[in-house]
C-alpha cells in the first residue's frame, strides 16, 4: 500500500473506532536483560564510551529484538506502533558519543516498524497497522536555564534544537512512517522545533504527513514541567492543525483524566492518552495490573473523551490487548466545533471572543 493510502487509511479508521497504540519500550527491553555487548554489536564494539541503556541503538544492534517487540504489540492489537527513535536526536545521542549515527538509527528504526506493520497489514487486511515516528524530548531545554543563578543561561539556542529534530524527521520521513509523533512534551518551545523541522519538510517537496502531539502534565498541578496548563498548552500547538493531541507519561490514568477531558472540550482534532500504568512504587516498578489500566481507559472511551488509547511507562503488550478488547466496538469521541475566537497563552491560556 502506497503511503497516501496508508494517510487516507488512518483517517478513516479514526472516523470508525478509537485506535489502539502500542505500550512501553523501556520496559519490554528491560526484560531482555542486555548486556553491554547487545548495545554495542559489531559496529560500535570498539567505542569508547558506555553504550548500555541506550535503547534506540538496538536498532542497529539488535533489529531482531526490537521487530519482535513491534510484532508483539500488533498482535496484541495495537493499530498503531511506534520506532524505537524516542532519543535519536544529535542532542540526547552526544550523552553516549554516538552524534554521528542518528540518521541510521532513525531509518533503522523506521525500516524495522514498517516491514512490522505491512506484516500485519496482510494478515488482517481489513486493519491496516501504522508506524508512528517517535520523536522525544531532549536532555536540553530551551525554556528552563542550567544554571539556578543565571535564569537567561541556555545550554542550547532554538536554531540547534530545530537542526536536531529537522535530521530526524527527514530520516523517519525517508524510512516510511505514517505519521510522526511528538511525545513526553514538557518544555512547549522544544515542541515548537520539532514542529516546524516536521512542517519544513513540505517545503523541501516532502508528502505531509499527519503530527500528533502529546504533552505530559507532571503532576496533580496540572502543568507541564515549564509551567503550562492544559489548555495553555493547546493553545500553543494548536497552530500545526494536527491529525492528534493529548498527553502521555508522567501520570496513571487515574490522575490523568480530568486533563485528558479539559483537552476533549477545548481540541477541535482528535484527543489521544497513553498514560503511564499507575504510579511507580519505591523501587521505581509499575504494579497497574492490565485489567486495571483497561478498566478506567473503558470509562474513558464511555464517556466520549478519547479517539486513541494506548500505554506508556510500564505498560506492556498484555495492558494494550486488555485496553483493545476493552474499547471494541465502542464509538470514538465526536471533534467539536469551537466558536472562532483569539486564542493566546503563555502559562496560562487567553482567549478574546
Amino acid at each position: 500500500m502506497k503511503r497516501a493510502d496508508r494517510i487516507a487509511a488512518l483517517h478513516a479508521a479514526a472516523r470508525e473506532r478509537i485506535l489502539v497504540l502500542d505500550g512501553s519500550w523501556g520496559v519490554m527491553i528491560q526484560r531482555r536483560d542486555l548486556g553491554e555487548a547487545d548495545f554495542r554489536g559489531e559496529r560500535f564494539k570498539d567505542h569508547p564510551d558506555p553504550l548500555k541503556g541506550n535503547n534506540d541503538l538496538l536498532c542497529l544492534t539488535r533489529p531482531d529484538i526490537i521487530g519482535e517487540l513491534h510484532d508483539q504489540y500488533f498482535e496484541a492489537g495495537a493499530d498503531i506502533s511506534e520506532t524505537n527513535t524516542f532519543s535519536s536526536t544529535v542532542i540526547a545521542q552526544a550523552d553516549y558519543g554516538l552524534e554521528s549515527a542518528v540518521r541510521d538509527l532513525n531509518l533503522e528504526g523506521a525500516r524495522i516498524a514498517r516491514e512490522s506493520a505491512d506484516r500485519w497489514s496482510e494478515k488482517t487486511p481489513g486493519r491496516p497497522r501504522f508506524v508512528a515516528g517517535a520523536i522525544g524530548p531532549l536532555n536540553r531545554t530551551l525554556s528552563i536555564s542550567p544554571d539556578v543563578n543565571d535564569p537567561a543561561a541556555r545550554s542550547v539556542t532554538f536554531d540547534q534544537v530545530y537542526a536536531a529534530y529537522r535530521e530526524q524527521a527527514l530520516a523517519l520521513h525517508e524510512g516510511g512512517v505514517d505519521l510522526f509523533l511528538v511525545e513526553t512534551i514538557f518544555d512547549t518551545l522544544n515542541a515548537k522545533a520539532a514542529i516546524k523541522a516536521i512542517m519544513d519538510l513540505e517545503d523541501d517537496g516532502l508528502e505531509p504527513l499527519p503530527i500528533w502531539i502529546s504533552g505530559t502534565i507532571t503532576d496533580r498541578s496540572g502543568r507541564t514541567l515549564t509551567g503550562q496548563t492544559a489548555e495553555a498548552f493547546w493553545s500553543s500547538v494548536r497552530h500545526a492543525k494536527p491529525f492528534a493531541v493529548g498527553f502521555n507519561c508522567a501520570l496513571g490514568a487515574e490522575l490523568m483524566r480530568p486533563y485528558v477531558a479539559e483537552m476533549s472540550r477545548i481540541a477541535d482534532t482528535l484527543v489521544a492518552a497513553y498514560p503511564n500504568a499507575g504510579l511507580p512504587n519505591a523501587m521505581g516498578q509499575y504494579d497497574e495490573e492490565a485489567h486495571e489500566t483497561a478498566h478506567m481507559l473503558h470509562e474513558w472511551a464511555q464517556a466520549g473523551i478519547v479517539n486513541i488509547l494506548g500505554g506508556c511507562c510500564g505498560t506492556t503488550p498484555e495492558h494494550v490487548r486488555h485496553v483493545a478488547e476493552a474499547v471494541a466496538g465502542m464509538t470514538p469521541r465526536a471533534v467539536p466545533e469551537r466558536p472562532k475566537a483569539l486564542r493566546l497563552s503563555g502559562l496560562e491560556p487567553f482567549e478574546l471572543v
